[in-house]
């Protein structure tokens, strides 16, 4: 094993010694015989205690360090004993492809311009772990690199073990799981940790990378001096706005949200003009400056007079200082003596920061006329690519909420301005649309702000309100979109036009009524996505959104305007299954780019991805390369959920990798989109059957009158129910049915027993029938896979989740259920099922796994030793603590059970590196 894994293994086994003397410093010795890996016996069941659970999830997350590191070390080495376009789906790789089809430097720049890429960080409860010991595990992982470091002594080096060996301490000593659940403003400090000390770091390494590219490649440098003319990338947020089936999320959490998101960017956006300062200490005199610098610099003189010539007094004869400390004065911050930073605005302050980012500019041409290039393209573009990311709202805050909520909201609107709403819940969709295209005749609001409302209209207008009071103030550019979960018509889309007209957020023109932000539909379902089309054509054709979008067109100064579409990949894989789920999503985004094409409206998508591979997770370059051609229109939105946010993004390395991974993945795509036939696609057919005999088998297993009671006992599901990880309950309304289940707990519970049947049942039995039945179409399919980008991505992420599904401990867990007959008959489907697949697999992909992905393989079989202990445990503590449920439900003991069953679940996901 070690032999096959190399370092990683090696950096394993380091860690796990110094864990070891810990253990043993702190008389902990028996204990340290246990640490898996270095020892050669296994505990014996019984003597699997809490504390085990803990010592093994610990090295789980080492595993997990040590592997990242591997990963970043192996990319270093290949790059520099190479070159950069030896790593698959980085910016040196995507440009010589680029230029040896063809495309010129020009070309590519032309492009670039409107490259775009948007990671939506979400608090879905998929991260187990809390953020203190995801903290430490930085910490660790810091302290390892020195280890690389050349440099070091060895008595540094015995300081740098010693630092790991008190790090590891401290992670020992420091509880791992959730006890109370974190409210949302836990999640929003996790969520600003990353914008504001990992993102805000990574941004010029992406740029600096960026530059060795493209040299490399051959292209004029001076074709990417100015930052203006390269890919760009933003952030998303979902904490503190996405409100779907989360009573927590009030208007006063959004609007505390949007102040501290605020706040932070104008901290950082500060740092970086004091950056600035410190370095641009050129001698050059007012008088001898620029023209246009000149001028602005009177021109903010004049506006705040007295207190601006004791700032530009400070660094006579070194005009830039002058200047960036003039526009520091513009900065809508307030520092106290205390050094602390609070938001003031006076008359003459920065409201959008499109106005410093003018600024910056002005300075950057000052400093290419004054002979100071490397200033200007180095310095100041750090400066303004900054600007240009966070703005002054760091990320862009999402409001997401469930179509039936809002038709609850417009009834009670209704209502409350005396027009018998309870009718419009039993429409027709005929019906509401005849109501709703009469109402938005006019900008007149159902009530005013006295009128008394009840739940989800009283909810649903302050909501809009804070949203009215951030856009009409600052302008739109701080919040996302607002996002209608479960879209299944027209109607659902202009009711949220009502909701806005009732805030404030639109305004009536010559033409008519004009909504100020996008309303975005998220279509979840199977059958949501393949109506799709039809909804969309209704709702681009409608006048108040061709109104909306080319007013949002000409605001953000786009060449045509936009509609946003979101596609779930969690819902549509939960209702139909893995191939199901893919086709349809497919097949949605490629029907849906012809509507926007047809009127000249660029559809781009919004990608409602997971963590694991049933919610839409797999290599993001092939992920990219697998969308349908010209969907992405140089834009790509995507959700980050839960612990992968901790694997993408915990490290500045590995959150650079997977940026740039975005980044020239949508370039790439975008520049190639523009010589591609937008041709049916071939396999569409094929697909198109595949999906839907596997559809019919997965639903099939999920209406069996037993499926329901096996999957209530052979998985952990009810525990998971109980856990402390996410701030959001999980379901949606708390209905005890599957439909209402969010598809997180749903996924995360087949993953703990080993099943994941939502990312292959149905797929074994289809492939054999395709085989049978229609020879041709099978052989053609099995030559696809080698060849279509589409085919591999799917039966690739299809193969990662066959290999990580054990039969063995899938048997253990089904030894929960109660009634045999129950047991015996789902089990023997899965068993039947998980059996063909795998020989199907193995029949069209010619060779053994260890073969095709040794690495991985090599991984899981590491994994395997040390996690057929945890399975039993758990097996053990789930029939325990629900024994405890039905005698003692509040006892403490019943709560320590669940706290130790808790403990498993978060080392078994850290052995798996994935949840739901």
């Amino acid at each position: 094993m070690k032999d096959r894994i190399g370092k990683p293994y090696e950096d394993l086994e380091f860690l796990l010694t110094c864990l070891k003397e810990v253990l043993e410093e702190n008389g902990e010795a028996e204990l340290a015989k246990q640490i898996p890996w270095i020892n050669a016996e296994s505990p014996s069941l019984d003597g699997f205690n809490g504390e085990l659970i803990q010592l093994y999830s610990l090295c789980f997350q080492l595993l997990n360090t040590v592997e990242v590191n591997g990963a970043v070390q192996h990319r270093r080495k290949k790059e520099n004993d190479q070159s950069v376009a030896t790593v698959h789906g980085l910016w040196g790789e995507k440009l010589v492809q680029l230029k040896k089809e063809g495309f010129t430097g020009p070309q590519i720049v032309e492009k670039l311009k409107d490259i775009m890429v948007e990671p939506v960080l979400t608090a879905h409860p998929t991260e187990a772990k809390r953020t203190t010991v995801l903290e430490h595990n930085r910490s660790i992982y810091l302290l390892m690199l020195n280890r690389e470091n050349q440099m070091y002594t060895r008595y540094e080096q015995e300081l740098n073990r010693n630092d790991i060996k008190n790090m590891l301490d401290t992670l020992w000593r420091t509880g791992e799981i959730y006890i109370e659940k974190p409210e949302v403003e836990d999640e929003l400090r996790n969520v600003m940790h990353y914008l504001n000390n990992v993102f805000l770091k990574v941004l010029p390494i992406l740029d600096r990378r960026f530059e060795q590219a493209w040299k490399e490649a051959g292209f004029a440098p001076e074709l990417i001096q100015n930052v203006n003319d390269r890919a760009r990338i933003s952030f998303g947020d979902w904490v503190g706005g996405d409100r779907d089936g989360h009573p927590f999320v009030t208007d006063e959490v959004t609007r505390s949200t949007l102040h501290k998101l605020r706040l932070n960017a104008m901290i950082l956006i500060r740092d970086a003009i004091l950056q600035l300062v410190k370095k641009l200490s050129y001698s050059c005199k007012f008088e001898e400056a620029d023209k246009k610098l000149k001028k602005r610099i009177n021109e903010i003189m004049a506006e705040f007079g007295s207190e601006a010539q004791l700032t530009f007094d400070r660094n006579k004869g070194e005009v830039f200082r002058q200047y960036l400390a003039l526009l520091m004065l513009k900065l809508p911050v307030h520092v106290s003596s205390e050094h602390a930073i609070g938001l003031i605005e006076h008359p003459h302050s920065y409201f959008y920061s499109s106005e410093l980012k003018d600024d910056l500019l002005i300075l950057q041409e000052a400093l290419v006329k004054f002979g100071a290039k490397n200033g200007a393209y180095q310095y100041v573009n750090e400066a303004i690519r900054i600007v240009d990311t966070f703005g002054f709202h760091l990320a862009k805050l999402d409001i997401r909420q469930n179509s039936s909520f809002y038709d609850k909201a417009i009834a009670q609107l209704m209502n409350a301005a005396s027009m018998d709403g309870d009718r419009f819940i039993t429409w027709s969709e005929e019906k509401r649309i005849v109501f709703l295209n009469s109402e938005l005749q006019s900008n007149r609001p159902f009530t005013h702000p006295d009128v008394p409302l009840e739940k989800e209209a009283d909810t649903a207008t302050k909501c809009f309100s804070v949203i009215a009071d951030q856009v009409n103030k600052y302008g739109p550019n701080g919040i996302g979109a607002l996002i209608v979960s479960m879209t299944r018509n027209v109607s659902d889309l202009l009711s949220v036009y009502l909701l806005c007209r009732e805030a404030g957020l639109t305004f009536q023109t010559e033409e008519g009524l004009v909504c100020k932000l996008p309303v975005v539909p998220l279509f979840e379902t199977i059958e949501d996505l393949q109506n799709s089309p039809q909804i969309m054509q209704s709702y681009l054709d409608h006048p108040i959104t061709r109104r909306s979008l080319e007013y949002q067109r000409k605001v953000n100064g786009w060449a045509k305007p936009k509609q946003m579409v979101m596609v779930g990949y969690s819902d549509s894989n939960k209702d139909g299954g893995i191939l199901a789920s893919q086709w349809s999503l497919y097949h949605a985004q490629n029907r849906l780019t012809e509507v926007g094409a047809y009127r000249e409206i660029n559809m781009v998508f919004f990608h409602g991805k997971g963590g694991s591979i049933s919610r839409g997770a797999g290599p993001t370059n092939w992920f990219i390369k697998a969308l349908p051609p010209s969907s992405l229109n140089g834009y790509m939105r995507l959700t980050e959920q839960g612990e992968t946010i901790e694997q993408k993004y915990a490290n500045k390395m590995n959150a650079s990798y997977n940026l740039e991974l975005l980044q020239a993945g949508t370039a790439a795509a975008t520049i190639r989109d523009t010589r591609r036939d937008p041709k049916n696609y071939e396999y569409s057919k094929i697909f198109s059957w595949l999906a839907e005999e596997s559809k019919q088998l997965y639903v099939d297993l999920l209406n069996h009158p037993h499926f329901i009671t096996y999957f209530a006992e052979a998985t952990p599901i009810d525990a998971i129910e109980s856990s402390r990880i996410g701030s959001r309950p999980a379901r949606r309304t708390g209905k005890r049915t599957l439909g209402d289940l969010r598809a997180i707990p749903w996924v995360f519970s087949w993953s703990q027993s080993r099943c994941n049947l939502t990312s292959w049942f149905g797929v074994g039995t289809t492939l054999e029938r395709l085989k049978k039945e229609r020879p041709k179409d099978f052989k053609t399919f099995k030559e696809g896979l080698k060849t279509d980008a589409f085919i591999r991505y799917v039966f690739t992420n299809i193969d990662t989740s066959l290999e990580a599904t054990n039969e063995e401990i899938m048997e253990q867990y089904s030894t929960l259920v109660k009634d045999k007959e129950v047991r015996s008959s789902i089990f023997k489907i899965l068993s039947t099922e998980l059996k063909k697949t795998r020989a199907i697999f193995k029949e069209l992909l010619e060779q053994e796994f260890e073969a095709r992905r040794s690495n991985h393989y090599h991984s899981n079989l590491l994994r395997s030793e040390a996690l057929k202990p945890l399975h039993k445990k758990q097996i053990t503590l789930l029939k325990k603590w629900r024994d405890q449920k039905e005698k003692q439900p509040d006892s403490p003991e019943t709560e320590y059970t669940l706290l130790s069953l808790l403990g498993s679940i978060n080392a078994i996901s850290s052995a798996l590196r994935t949840t739901g």
